[in-house]
């Protein structure tokens, strides 16, 4: 079986259009996955909640609820000997048919400042600022008991300014003081 090309240059995929297919297959799901979620309601366990965020890159987080279902969330971050900021908006759904339990999904921005020489992927003699999109697609647990809230999350991201492409390593477990 062979496989018959108009030109040469069809012969080889160019990586921008990977990415950009990528970036479309990961914003379909997420449209999926917020469309089914958005049939059910969520009851949220506390209206703000601060604490840490661990993963391959570590920092803060503040989560404040607009109403029970609607949140905005702030991420501060660390990682290769940088920094970066996203704001998050959210939706809370009821997970597991189960008070305490919530799925979550989000859509937001992110800006961040990194040096060349920490990060694998960056030119080692240069310093960048990249800016983004982000989504989010997690599971939470508040506690009734005590004020804690414990999440799971990843969390997406296509830089389009300053090294830009997409970034699907960002996972992260994070610990929340709410009230």
């Amino acid at each position: 079986m062979s496989l018959k090309l108009n030109n040469c240059s069809d012969a080889f995929v160019k990586p921008e259009i990977l990415k950009i297919n990528m970036m479309k297959k990961i914003i379909l799901t997420l449209l999926i996955a917020g469309m089914s979620l958005s049939f059910a309601s969520a009851q949220s366990n506390y209206n703000t909640g601060i604490g840490f965020r661990g993963g391959l890159s570590n920092g803060l987080t503040i989560k404040h609820f607009l109403d029970s279902e609607n949140a905005l969330e702030g991420l501060a971050s660390f990682r290769w000997s940088g920094y970066n900021i996203t704001g998050l908006y959210e939706r809370h759904a009821t997970a597991f048919d189960s008070r305490g339990f919530n799925w979550y999904y989000g859509v937001g921005g992110h800006i961040g400042f990194w040096d060349g020489d920490e990060n694998p992927w960056f030119d080692d003699s240069q310093s960048y600022t990249v800016v983004g999109i982000d989504g989010i697609l997690g599971l939470e647990y508040t506690f009734e008991e005590i004020p804690i809230n414990l999440s799971i999350d990843w969390k997406p991201a296509y830089n389009l300014v300053g090294n830009t492409g997409f970034w699907g390593d960002n996972g992260a477990f994070s610990v929340r003081f709410v009230f």
